[in-house]
């Protein structure tokens, strides 16, 4: 794939991303992450066409208090941006990614918090080693397959299934992330946070991790992660002990009230928010509200 990267223009988003930066080496790779704070690790995990950014309002609420770690999946926010020659885009790729963070930082006892394609990588990771998750924030996400017969929605689908179509539009357009701006929000986003959303894919190199994402999402046996998904959902049972908070946007295109069903079947013990007026990104809808609830669950519920 004959494509440049451009690099990341600060400028875009560090007025709202006040924050030290870190990375990990990923077999030759820059795997970066935030760290920022001291206390009981809360561990952020964001999806796509997000990034660490995304975390931001809540970095600054809980890193007073809590220490606060929030990674850039590879290819995503200021982590390196590889071609398909230097890096396998799987999920298999990224909890191993997560892994080694968590292992990097020796990271015990976390409250875990997933988003979208970070609910996937955070729980497959935690069902693996269920001792070191001590409590779960769960927002618009999933970490099992579409719930009932319940399918992708056509966009995903079209996105997933359609390359021919799919790859300039989303590589040479930024179709995806770009879309999402206008798709995710409940609310309108402001110019400057736009901009910081947008910051890391400024060109079709940087954009490919937002493509590759949608391409696995695994569907059927025989589709890579599919295994991954089937064992993670099976084993979600055994994080039931660990206090649950959920948090949902109820407008989400995708993870709709059906997958906030099914958490609440799964997790019946769990305390669940949701939220009329948000979105799948229901962290830029209302920051405020949701800052206010995780801190009181982390009181409420200490390590």
């Amino acid at each position: 794939m004959n494509i440049s990267a451009k690099p990341v223009d600060p400028r875009d988003y560090q007025d709202l991303y006040p924050f030290q930066s870190h990375f990990i080496d990923r077999g030759g790779l820059c795997y970066h992450y935030l760290d920022q704070g001291h206390g009981d690790p809360v561990v952020m995990v964001h999806g796509n066409p997000t990034w660490s950014f995304y975390f931001r309002q809540m970095i600054q609420a809980l890193s007073g208090t809590h220490r606060t770690i929030a990674p850039d999946h590879m290819g995503c926010g200021l982590s390196d941006k590889p071609d398909d020659r230097q890096y396998n885009f799987s999920l298999e790729s990224r909890v191993a990614d997560f892994g080694a963070l968590m292992d990097h930082l020796g990271l015990d006892r976390v409250t875990l918090m997933v988003h979208d394609w970070g609910g996937m990588i955070g729980m497959a990771w935690a069902v693996a080693h269920p001792q070191r998750v001590a409590r779960l924030i769960v927002t618009n996400t999933a970490a099992f397959f579409p719930p009932g017969s319940k399918g992708i929605p056509l966009r995903l689908w079209l996105i997933r299934n359609l390359k021919h179509l799919s790859t300039p539009a989303v590589l040479y357009g930024n179709l995806f992330a770009r879309g999402a701006l206008y798709m995710a929000p409940h609310k309108r986003l402001s110019a400057d946070v736009k901009r910081g959303l947008l910051a890391p894919y400024n060109s079709p190199q940087n954009r490919l991790a937002t493509l590759r994402f949608v391409q696995d999402i695994p569907l059927l046996p025989g589709d890579p992660g599919f295994d991954i998904v089937d064992r993670t959902q099976r084993q979600l049972s055994g994080l039931r002990q660990r206090p649950m908070l959920i948090l949902w946007g109820r407008h989400d295109f995708v993870f709709d009230l059906d997958y906030y069903q099914a958490w609440c079947r799964r997790f019946p013990d769990a305390e669940n928010h949701l939220f009329d007026d948000a979105g799948h990104y229901l962290l830029e809808d209302v920051p405020e509200r949701i800052a206010s609830l995780i801190k009181d669950f982390l009181v409420r519920h200490p390590v």
